[in-house]
């Protein structure tokens, strides 16, 4: 190449705007649909995308696990494989709806009229109306429009984040989660669980956030920490003894069905079988044994209620006890009281009608005190307590009917066979498999799929109304050419609009599914299940599928059942987990705790590349703590792409001598032979790294020989690179500098992918990116590696810090020195007389490298 190509002042600024573009011009990135077709699936390398939450901000933590993904691609990528990488948008679901309610100032209600001509009260404002009073009710059909209008704004800054990050995905083959497409593979994979009855419909006690009026999956709780109290309260038994018991719940005393001890427990053995009296409202209960009931806890005897807590739903179902619910979905009182409070028990039950369980409480408690019910005074204590992962307010239990899909909760056979497709997944880090077993072996119930919401899959179905408006018969499903469907706005199969809600006429199902029921079904609906059978049949089952460690029990989970259900098969050969970012003190980071770092800034602050860089730098699986205020690993890493970009320039401002051999041929040189040989290693552990899903390895053993590289063999070489030592001498060096530099950019090509297409482009044509992986091989060095270079690295060193103690500049020259040292170092004199301007060398032989003496030319001033 010509030193006029070389740009004057390389640098990092501006590289994201040259060649994100670019990329996305040429091609770079896109799937090769028919060298698939020729080549056959083994060619192919597809990856499972984590689709984002578009109503969400992107934070460091997407940054972090989506690096790691795309880690795995360019290295695939260069190893010959043609990528099937797509990017997602999981833009349906609650999220969307609470940003629409709070950036346009509205809320939902089913029962109004659509208005073609709505406009609404906000135009932007993140949580600039974020209560319900000041919300403006809006028809179904035109709060979606809302949700698609916003949620497409939000893609487009989605994408142009990730394309700044350098993500090399197939822009092409985006999907949304509420898509036409992604709608059609949703439903038909529910139609298909119906008809093998892996989907049902029942009415069950139901996890429900009052907030937002919807059922909740057990995949989809988390607990925190409340402040409570126990409450001790008597119950009284027929002989006019008292049975007491300790509860945080006195205001579900209406619910309760039951008083319930360890079978075990001495002390209550005796009441097994009789019944005792509720206090205030006076209903018999029986008095049964478990062994669920806590000896140690409180007094060793609980009430049973329908429903306080998960313990409840259990003892309800395995005791056969009746219900009695008092809460309603609004998570206040009912108006109708239980069954069997009648009397003076009614009239108590009267005063709680329509509070909130805040104010019932309250109520309770003072009615205990007052009718000697309760004894001593409440207990504060800290406990866990279960909230929906998006709500504010501690989960009810209200008995609903849901739609369910088997989850291998309730079928041995299932269960034992998902538990096997774990075992075959390779998990990177292993470790990470024990959180999908545990998963898998604690789940309590099926998969309650069905959500009270609008914005989100329809679920497919009808139902018959008989004579009399009453729901009856199977539900009425559409046929599979017929999808995707809208229930609660088009008429079931064979029926008009006009018969809906009217007698021996249908009604529609108005229950959305949870956004997981979708994003379950990511590889079907990228490859587009039934739709295109030959590309479905060219990318699944995908290779990997990489993600956080948090949605193990949900998006894996979820994705691994479906497969299995539909196809019998994995939906995937690996599964890549990042860890959590942590900030400072250790503590994951989040939006709940407000230390969340969003990465715009981070990367107009320090690079794309060097934001990869911190990515890259953390093993799969474990967690890497960020600090803002010195973020030391993303200097480092810009300071590595800097350093590419100058050590390269330098080593291709080069010119072999006229006429000499080119190639790996012409490295004679013992330290050239020696410094290729060990980037030979290199290059071998860091492709063993990636093969194993080890980035962070393979970024440690190339950025580790690089310093020595430009530190230490570059100066050791340069004066001969410039023909001191003659055309021989010179041709040697600048062959192997160009070698090593064309091999580094490669090895770093997956982690700085600016910087080094940046510098491939001055002397290659096409992209880094497109370039083979480097090998052994191409670096033509058959001697094995004798440890040189490390050798005169420490032989350099010494005389430098002789100098320096000398106080004298490193350009003196050195009439004489004696290094001692093995014979090996001897094969480097020329280089290590030239770099440390030393006239008359001479060794001696030692085990250990040393600078014996060392003699200036001219001393330094006084």
């Amino acid at each position: 190449m010509s030193n006029a190509s070389l740009p004057e002042k390389p640098a990092l600024e501006g590289l994201e705007s040259k060649w994100a573009p670019a990329w996305e011009e040429q091609g770079t990135y896109a799937f090769d649909r028919q060298a698939a077709v020729d080549a056959g699936p083994d060619s192919v390398y597809a990856i499972d995308t984590p689709p984002p939450t578009a109503s969400g901000s992107l934070h460091i933590g997407h940054v972090f696990s989506y690096t790691h993904m795309d880690l795995a691609a360019r290295f695939q990528r260069m190893r010959g494989k043609n990528l099937f990488y797509p990017m997602g948008w999981d833009d349906n679901g609650l999220p969307t709806e609470r940003r629409v309610q709070n950036y346009f100032g509205v809320r939902c209600d089913p029962t109004l009229p659509y208005d073609p001509d709505f406009t609404p009260p906000l135009e932007g404002g993140d949580n600039a109306s974020s209560k319900s009073a000041d919300q403006v009710p809006v028809s179904r059909r035109n709060f979606i429009e809302l949700c698609e209008r916003l949620t497409v704004e939000d893609e487009k800054q989605f994408e142009d984040l990730w394309r700044t990050l350098g993500l090399s995905v197939d822009w092409s083959q985006t999907y949304r989660t509420i898509g036409d497409e992604a709608q059609r593979v949703a439903q038909r994979a529910f139609l298909r669980n119906l008809a093998r009855g892996e989907a049902y419909r029942a009415d069950a006690p139901t996890l429900w956030d009052v907030t937002f009026r919807t059922a909740v999956a057990q995949a989809e709780l988390e607990d925190k920490e409340m402040p409570g109290a126990f409450h001790r309260v008597s119950f009284h038994a027929p002989d006019g003894s008292t049975v007491d018991i300790e509860t945080t719940r006195p205001e579900l005393i209406p619910a309760c069905v039951a008083l319930v001890a360890h079978p075990d427990d001495p002390r209550y053995q005796a009441l097994f079988g009789t019944t005792v009296r509720t206090p205030l409202f006076g209903v018999e209960v029986p008095v049964v044994a478990h062994h669920l009931a806590q000896q140690d806890k409180g007094s060793g005897i609980a009430m049973v209620c329908t429903f306080g807590d998960v313990t409840d739903v259990v003892w309800w179902r395995e005791l056969d006890l009746p219900l009695r619910p008092m809460l309603g979905k609004d998570g206040r009182v009912l108006a109708e009281a239980p069954s069997g409070i009648e009397g003076a028990g009614a009239e108590v039950y009267a005063e709680l009608a329509g509070k909130t369980v805040f104010s019932a409480k309250a109520r309770i408690v003072e009615l205990l005190r007052e009718s000697g019910d309760l004894i001593g005074e409440p207990r504060p204590i800290t406990h866990p307590v279960k909230f929906f992962e998006k709500g504010d307010k501690p989960l009810e239990i209200v008995t609903t009917r849901q739609w369910y899909i088997a989850n291998g909760a309730r079928d041995e056979a299932l269960n034992a066979r998902l538990l096997e497709r774990g075992r075959e997944i390779a998990f990177h880090p292993d470790f990470m498999r024990v959180r999908y077993e545990n998963w898998v072996g604690g789940l309590s119930g099926d998969w309650l799929i069905s959500r009270q919401r609008f914005f989100g899959v329809p679920i497919p179905v009808w139902y018959r109304l008989d004579e009399h408006g009453e729901q009856t018969g199977e539900p009425i499903v559409p046929s599979e050419d017929q999808l995707p469907v809208d229930p609660a706005s088009m008429p079931a199969p064979g029926f008009n609009e006009a018969q809906r809600g009217q007698p021996n006429g249908f009604i529609g199902e108005v229950d959305i599914m949870d956004t997981w029921a979708t994003s379950s079904l990511t590889p079907q609906i990228a490859a587009k299940w039934e739709d295109d059978p030959e590309l479905f049949g060219l990318v699944f089952p995908y290779d990997l599928r990489s993600q956080g460690q948090d949605i193990i029990r949900t998006w894996l989970f979820s994705t691994v059942l479906r497969a299995e259900l539909e196809h019998g098969t994995l939906p995937w050969k690996h599964a890549g987990i990042s860890g959590f970012i942590v900030d400072p003190d250790r503590k994951k980071m989040s939006k709940s705790k407000g230390n969340v770092v969003t990465p715009a800034a981070m990367l107009d602050e320090h690079g794309s590349d060097a934001v990869r860089y911190w990515a890259a730098s953390s093993r799969l699986g474990t967690d890497a703590a960020f600090d803002p205020q010195n973020p030391k690993q993303m200097k480092i890493g810009r300071r590595l792409a800097i350093k590419v970009l100058n050590a390269a320039k330098f080593v291709y401002s080069f010119e072999a001598p006229a006429g000499a051999v080119t190639g790996p041929d012409a490295v004679t040189e013992p330290l050239d032979i020696d410094m290729l040989a060990t980037l030979g290693e290199v290059v071998s552990t860091a492709t063993r790294a990636y093969e194993e899903y080890d980035h962070a390895r393979a970024l440690e053993v190339a950025e580790q020989f690089f310093w020595t590289f430009t530190d230490d063999y570059l100066e050791l070489v340069k004066e001969r690179a410039y023909g001191s030592q003659g055309e021989a001498g010179q041709a040697s060096a600048v062959t192997a500098l160009q070698l090593a530099i064309d091999v580094f950019l490669r090895l770093f090509a997956p982690v700085i992918p600016f910087a080094t297409e940046e510098v491939w482009s001055w002397t290659h044509e096409g992209s880094v990116h497109r370039a083979p992986w480097p090998t052994v091989d191409e670096l033509g060095v058959d001697a094995q590696h004798g440890g040189l270079l490390p050798l005169v690295s420490e032989a350099l060193i010494g005389i430098r810090r002789a100098k320096t103690d000398a106080k004298a500049s490193q350009k003196t020259p050195v009439s004489s020195a004696v290094i001692a040292g093995p014979s090996l170092l001897e094969l480097a004199a020329a280089d290590l007389a030239a770099v440390g301007r030393i006239a008359s060398l001479t060794f001696e032989p030692a085990d250990e490298v040393s600078v014996v003496s060392i003699e200036l030319a001219e001393l330094p001033e006084a």
